[in-house]
C-alpha cells in the first residue's frame, strides 16, 4: 500500500465533503499533556464533562488496537449574523455563543468523519478506525495542535492561520501509518488580550483555564449560579465568546461554508421573556437541534432570568413574579426572586414579602432575602 498516495487522496476527498482543514499525526502517547491534565485535576480546574481517565485521554493504544496515525479535521463556523437583532425596552434578547449556532456541531462533524471512514474503508477494507468529536476520550486540541491544524492559543482554543479560532474539531484514530504533518508555530506572541478581558478571571495564565470559573461552563450548570458570577453573565444564555471576539487572529474572520451551521437570528438571539414559560415540547422543537440545548431548558431559563435582571427589565416584572410564585423548581423560583429584587420597585417588594410567607424551600428563602436586601426592606 502506497500510504503517501492514499494520504493525498484523503486530503483531496476531504475537500469535496466539506472538511475545511485536515492534518495527520502519529498515534504516539500525548505524554506532554499528562502533567498538564493531572495538574488541572489536582487544582479542581476541570469542568467535570471530560473523560475522567487521564490515561485514556493521552494514550490512543487504549482506544484501538495497534494505532499508527490520527487524522485531525477542522470545520470553520460563522462568527457574524447576516441579520442583526437588537435588544430594546420590552424586547430584551439573550445570546447563544457562536459554537451553538446552527445544527449541533457534533452531528455535523460526525457526518464528515463517517464519510471519511467510508472512503478509507473502500480503499483499505481491513482498516481499523475510531472517530470522535468533543465527547471522545482524546483531547481534541492536543491532537489538532500536533497535527498542524493550528496552535494552542493563550485562550485555550486552537487558532488556525486561515479561520482563526472559529473552528470545530474532530479526529480519527487509525492503524494506517500516514506520515505526520508538522505542527504550527505559536502565533500569540506577547498578546494577552484574552486574559485581560476574561469576565471572571477564568484564564488563570496563558493556556490554563479554570473551567469552574468559565462563563461557558457556568451557563451549562443546573443549580443556583453563585452570586459572584451573576452580574458577570450579562445576557448570555449559553457559552461565552469574549476570549475569541477580542483575539486579533479573529479580526475580520467570518466564514459561511456549511448550510447546517447557518444561524437563525431569532433562535441564537432569542427574546428572553418567552423563555420563562416555554414548555419542554416547544423547547425541544425550537432549540433541540442546537448544541446549546444539550442540558435541557432549565439552565437556559435560569440564565434568561438573570439576563432580565441584568437589563433591569421592568416590563418583565409581572412574569418574573409569577415564576417566583408558581414554578415547581426551586432553582428557577429562587433565581426569579433574586431577579425581582434586582429590578426593584414597590411591586417587587410586595411580591417578595408575599412569597416569603408562603415559601418552604430553604434555598429559595435565601434568594428571597437577597431580593429584599436589594429592593430595600
Amino acid at each position: 500500500m502506497n500510504y503517501a498516495k492514499l494520504k493525498e487522496e484523503i486530503v483531496q476527498y476531504s475537500k469535496t465533503i466539506g472538511i475545511d482543514k485536515i492534518g495527520f499525526t502519529s498515534a504516539d502517547p500525548f505524554t506532554e499533556l499528562k502533567n498538564r491534565l493531572v495538574r488541572q485535576q489536582e487544582l479542581g480546574y476541570q469542568s467535570g464533562f471530560e473523560e475522567k481517565d487521564i490515561q485514556k485521554r493521552i494514550t490512543p493504544s487504549l482506544l484501538i488496537d495497534e494505532p499508527a496515525s490520527i487524522i485531525s479535521i477542522a470545520l470553520a463556523y460563522p462568527s457574524k449574523l447576516n441579520t442583526e437583532l437588537r435588544s430594546k425596552r420590552g424586547e430584551r434578547r439573550g445570546i447563544f455563543c457562536r459554537a451553538s449556532w446552527g445544527m449541533d456541531y457534533h452531528h455535523v462533524l460526525r457526518d464528515r468523519l463517517n464519510k471519511l471512514e467510508d472512503f478509507i474503508k473502500a480503499k483499505v477494507p481491513g482498516a481499523k478506525l475510531k472517530s470522535m468529536v468533543d465527547t471522545g476520550e482524546l483531547v481534541d486540541r492536543g491532537v489538532a495542535e500536533r497535527a498542524g491544524i493550528g496552535w494552542s492559543g493563550k485562550n485555550c482554543s486552537i487558532i488556525t492561520p486561515e479561520f482563526g479560532s472559529y473552528v470545530y474539531l474532530g479526529e480519527m484514530i487509525t492503524n494506517l501509518p500516514f506520515a505526520p504533518d508538522d505542527a504550527i508555530e505559536d502565533g500569540c506572541g506577547s498578546c494577552t488580550k484574552c486574559l485581560d478581558v476574561c469576565p471572571t478571571g477564568a484564564l488563570v495564565q496563558p493556556g490554563q483555564l479554570d473551567a469552574q470559573r468559565c462563563i461557558a461552563f457556568l451557563t451549562q450548570t443546573k443549580g443556583f449560579l453563585p452570586d459572584e458570577f451573576r452580574n458577570k453573565l450579562g445576557n448570555r444564555l449559553y457559552g461565552c465568546d469574549t476570549c475569541q471576539t477580542v483575539c486579533p487572529k479573529n479580526k475580520g474572520i467570518d466564514f459561511h461554508f456549511h448550510a447546517e451551521m447557518e444561524p437563525n437570528p431569532e433562535l441564537v438571539k432569542p427574546l428572553l421573556r418567552p423563555l420563562l414559560n416555554i414548555s419542554n415540547k416547544e423547547f425541544k422543537e425550537k432549540y433541540g437541534h442546537m448544541s446549546g440545548s444539550w442540558r435541557g431548558k432549565k439552565p437556559i431559563q435560569r440564565n434568561a432570568i438573570i439576563a432580565l435582571a441584568h437589563y433591569k427589565d421592568e416590563t418583565a416584572i409581572d412574569e418574573l413574579i409569577q415564576v417566583m410564585k408558581n414554578d415547581t423548581r426551586p432553582v428557577i423560583r429562587g433565581t426569579a426572586a433574586w431577579a425581582v429584587g434586582k429590578i426593584g420597585g414597590k411591586r417587587a417588594k410586595d411580591a417578595l414579602y408575599a412569597a416569603k410567607v408562603k415559601e418552604e424551600d430553604s434555598e429559595v428563602l435565601v434568594e428571597i432575602e437577597k431580593g429584599l436586601q436589594m429592593v430595600g426592606k
